[in-house]
């Protein structure tokens, strides 16, 4: 046997419930009689009475109480199913590392949020695999250029460039008056165990007689500048993330005209390639990219003058 019209099933359902046809019209939206005429459809199609009619109402016949639980779990899996696959078109989960997204992403999403009402974000700000993001959990993931091992069907869209200068508190330019070698007398300070950083910039610019892998590493490039500010020693400030530090006076950049970029070039939004051009998806990335070159307008920083230890920064757009 076919089965039956959907109509006729839920009106039955309905009916069945709230045991009268009033609350079931009332509850889909159509007149006493369209229910009346949907349960007659049902009990044709199967051959069976579901209702017993009496003047204070119905009542479920022995076949109608079998297929009222049937019924009722299969419309709330429905329901549920439906709602599920609602709320994933419009949610949009983004992964991030957390220095980026405390210094950088946070600050900002507040503008995407009230530009986008219709789309639910879930940010996670935690570390992810040399390959990228764990596809079925997220949609988008911010992370380097250039990560060896990325599958080919991940979309890659550069952002801003990393553009690292070792900065330093004020009280720190005296030592450093002489040049960058001077800076084989200071403690050098890591964003991370790797110690990558200082090896990348002392190999870019041939500085002699400083040992990249000397000094203290830290396991993020908060900690790392929070030492900087301190004054316990000189790190490699990545000039977007350490703007605030920058701006304020609580570092300075001794050799502001020594600045390169790094190996993994830029950072980037990765995307699997089948999601890429969905719209909540597209949505996220045009924004992110225009907030993102107001930070490549912000480099490279101006002369830090020596003289008072403080230097300005281009002004923020």
């Amino acid at each position: 046997m076919r089965l039956p019209p959907l109509n006729a099933l839920r009106a039955f359902e309905a009916a069945a419930r709230h045991q009268g046809y009033i609350a079931a019209a009332d509850e889909l939206f159509v007149t006493r009689g369209a229910i009346s005429r949907q349960i007659k459809i049902l009990e044709a199609h199967m051959g069976v009475q579901l209702f017993h009619r009496h003047a204070r109402g119905v009542a479920l016949t022995a076949a109608g109480q079998r297929l009222l639980p049937v019924l009722t779990e299969a419309f709330a899996m429905m329901q549920h199913e439906v709602d599920r696959i609602a709320a994933d078109a419009s949610e949009l989960r983004v992964i991030c590392p957390p220095t980026l997204s405390l210094r950088w992403l946070l600050p900002r999403v507040e503008e995407f949020r009230a530009a986008h009402p219709e789309i639910t974000l879930r940010l996670a700000t935690d570390f992810y695999g040399s390959k990228g993001f764990e596809r079925a959990e997220y949609d988008l993931g911010i992370s380097l250029e250039k990560i060896p091992g990325r599958p080919a069907d991940i979309e890659v869209m550069p952002l801003f460039d990393m553009i690292l200068a070792p900065a330093c508190a004020p009280s720190l330019l005296p030592q450093l008056a002489e040049g960058p070698g001077a800076l084989a007398g200071l403690r050098l300070l890591h964003e991370t165990p790797r110690r990558e950083d200082w090896a990348t910039w002392v190999q870019h610019f041939g500085v002699e007689d400083v040992d990249p892998a000397s000094g203290e590493a830290f396991p993020n490039l908060d900690m790392a500048t929070r030492a900087a500010v301190l004054g316990t020693g000189v790190v490699m400030a990545d000039l977007v993330l350490c703007r605030d530090e920058l701006e304020r006076g609580e570092l300075v950049l001794p050799f502001p005209d020594m600045t390169c970029g790094t190996p993994a070039g830029s950072y980037a939004v990765i995307g699997e390639r089948q999601k890429w051009h969905t719209p909540k998806v597209a949505a996220f990335r045009d924004w992110i990219l225009d907030s993102s070159a107001m930070a490549a307008a912000a480099m490279p920083p101006g002369r830090h003058p020596a003289a008072s230890g403080k230097g300005a920064l281009p002004p923020r757009r």
